[in-house]
């Protein structure tokens, strides 16, 4: 009874007021060598990997690469005209547009192993900058988002657990809606979608930018399945993940461009200027303090 009623009370002075989180902190530093063991066995099975890879594999994965690479770049550069003829028709529509998203790459450690969570742990934590609440991507789509950060680790939620939900649109008309996850990594679903709505199957679902946490534009689910009953107000729809939340091994963390301004604001603020006045002569005239000469 005195441990339960201990861990009672540590709950709610953790869920109330946050008070453990100077402990949690430290004691993630303290588990961040065990997880290092924990990850060495795969870190040194890929690292073999790739030193005993034979040469023409070498040779064809580094022609495959450099074809991808090309084919990339394009894209980027048919990205980057879009993407300035976009802010240039925002300004003739006087409409605010943030561009300037900067990524850090950070690896998958661990896995929670409790089936109701979907959470990972990555190996960078709050002297990368991280912050809760940051987006967290894959090379396919969007993955969840941080939850809590350590000094050296950081734990993120991914976009399938049960407590997570994430404003999208559906990139062919742009109807708007909201995603929940479901419990199971396949499959997301969407709630609140009426039943004449237009959405079909096959239609991606990207992030609207509402809420000013996902920035907009990255594809989140790919609609998989809609049940249309007449008896309800709202269709039963599932979608499917893009990003590949089983299989990953490096995710990217993003800050958004309003997160960048916010932080170099704060950096460069310059100091506050004090200025003391000594009290009134009995003449009623004031004097200011002026400061004594260095030794």
């Amino acid at each position: 009874m005195v441990f339960v009623l201990l861990s009672v009370a540590l709950m709610t002075l953790d869920h109330r007021q946050h008070h453990l989180g100077t402990l949690r902190g430290g004691l993630s530093v303290l588990v961040y060598p065990l997880q290092f063991t924990v990850n060495l066995p795969g870190m040194t099975r890929e690292w073999l990997g790739e030193a005993f890879s034979t040469r023409r594999g070498l040779q064809e994965e580094n022609a495959r690469l450099r074809t991808q690479g090309l084919v990339l770049k394009a894209n980027l550069q048919k990205l980057s005209a879009l993407q300035a003829e976009n802010v240039r028709l925002r300004e003739l529509l006087d409409s605010s547009f943030q561009v300037g998203e900067r990524v850090l790459i950070a690896e998958i450690m661990a896995v929670d192993l409790d089936p109701y969570r979907h959470e990972v742990v990555l190996n960078k934590g709050e002297s990368y900058g991280i912050y809760p609440g940051q987006p967290v991507v894959d090379a396919d789509g969007i993955m969840g988002q941080i939850v809590h950060t350590g000094p050296l680790t950081s734990n993120a939620m991914l976009i399938t657990d049960p407590n997570h939900a994430i404003p999208v649109q559906v990139n062919r008309n742009g109807l708007r809606s909201i995603t929940l996850g479901i419990g199971s990594l396949s499959m997301l679903s969407l709630p609140h979608v009426p039943n004449n709505a237009d959405i079909r199957v096959g239609d991606l679902l990207v992030t609207s930018g509402l809420g000013g946490r996902f920035p907009a534009g990255y594809p989140v689910a790919e609609v998989v399945g809609i049940v249309r009953d007449p008896g309800r107000a709202f269709a039963h729809i599932e979608a499917r993940p893009m990003a590949n939340l089983d299989r990953s091994r490096e995710v990217l963390l993003i800050w958004l461009a309003k997160q960048i301004d916010r932080r170099a604001e704060t950096e460069l603020a310059p100091e506050p200027v004090v200025t003391t006045t000594e009290p009134e002569q009995p003449d009623g005239t004031e004097t200011s303090a002026q400061p004594e000469p260095a030794p």
